[in-house]
């Protein structure tokens, strides 16, 4: 039996019935697809009765290995950061698809897979647009955690945090709720108004991805243009290019409205498996507090860095905050303060008063 015998919306997202009765077929994984390798009609076998949350979680080690093999091989540590757009979705496709293949009810999490296919798209898109995908590309920051351990400390990151932790985490944030809700549509097989409600967040999240990126990337370009030409583009004015980072639209109020809207995707469809199962919380969420937390230690990682390159930075991080607003009002640029005649003659005075205990 490849999912477990649930008689409530509770019991899916119970541990011990949903997950742990599986792990067995993780350890005979291997065995059965060696068994099973020159015949499709025995691996399309395999693939229906092995459990979907079981064969994701396996996928994501195979990831992490191939990460690091590739890794080591090239020193380029960004493996995992190629792939960051493409396996969430592909998990979630995976439960849509399993359930198709399985005869099960498969409507609901078709929608979560539109809404992570248009996810993809997209960051896929502004990925490629940066230069992700060229040869030798990497993320910069990398290079300076690097630079900060020696090699063996350096390759038991590499080994532990950036091949396969980064790869389960991807799985988990993805996989875990799409599959929570694929056990709790044996209840209710039908799209509610409800499920449209969150799928509607959920692309409203991604819309507003694609307009902060886009936002980013038209002041990147200008910036680039200005500093290689000396030419202003349409719109920017010399200083807000000598700045060297955006603060307007809605960069005006989070210094980070895409990393914003790119951990709350992750957290509504937890909260979708939470309403699909009549419960408030759940184990399933564990990806999705993982990811916010990896978010919070990598972006003080780029504002530590952001904050040395440009002196006006602070005066934004004072105003602006990280993800979520501080306040309505838009940030702007400090101007020279302005000193009142009042104030000059007070100094002066002073300056008087000095000179004459000095002599």
């Amino acid at each position: 039996m490849a999912l477990p015998q649930v008689k409530s919306l509770q019991d899916c997202v119970d541990y011990s019935k949903v997950v742990e009765p599986f792990l067995p077929q993780l350890y005979q994984l291997p065995h059965h697809i060696w068994e099973s390798i020159d015949s499709l009609d025995a691996l399309r076998e395999l693939y229906v009765t092995t459990n979907p949350l079981i064969s994701g979680f396996a996928a994501s080690l195979v990831v992490g290995l191939l990460a690091l093999i590739v890794s080591e091989i090239n020193r380029n540590y960004s493996q995992i950061d190629r792939l960051w757009s493409i396996l969430p979705n592909l998990y979630v496709v995976h439960i849509a698809l399993w359930a198709r293949v399985a005869g099960l009810p498969h409507g609901r999490v078709d929608l979560i897979a539109l809404c992570t296919t248009l996810w993809s798209i997209r960051l896929t898109y502004n990925y490629w647009r940066r230069g992700g995908y060229n040869i030798g590309s990497e993320d910069y920051r990398w290079m300076i955690v690097k630079a900060q351990l020696n090699s063996v400390v350096w390759f038991i990151f590499n080994v532990t945090f950036i091949s396969f932790i980064q790869s389960i985490l991807l799985y988990l944030f993805s996989c875990v709720p799409a599959y929570v809700i694929l056990l709790s549509s044996q209840f209710e097989p039908e799209v509610q108004a409800v499920d449209m409600v969150f799928a509607g967040v959920e692309i409203l999240l991604v819309l507003s991805e694609w307009i902060s990126d886009g936002q980013q990337w038209a002041y990147q370009t200008a910036k680039y243009k200005y500093k290689d030409t000396g030419k202003l583009t349409s719109g920017y004015t010399s200083a807000e290019l000598d700045r060297g980072f955006i603060t307007t639209g809605l960069w005006a109020y989070s210094r980070h409205p895409n990393f914003f809207a790119e951990q709350t995707i992750w957290f509504m469809l937890y909260q979708w498996s939470c309403f699909a199962t009549n419960t408030p919380y759940s184990w399933a969420g564990i990806g999705a507090v993982l990811l916010v937390l990896l978010f919070q230690g990598s972006t003080n990682l780029t504002e530590n860095i952001t904050s040395g390159k440009y002196p006006e930075y602070k005066a934004y991080q004072n105003h602006v905050g990280m993800f979520i607003p501080k306040t309505l009002i838009p940030y702007a640029t400090p101007g020279p303060k302005v000193i009142r005649s009042s104030e000059l003659i007070k100094r002066a005075e002073q300056k008087q008063k000095h000179k004459k205990k000095q002599g």
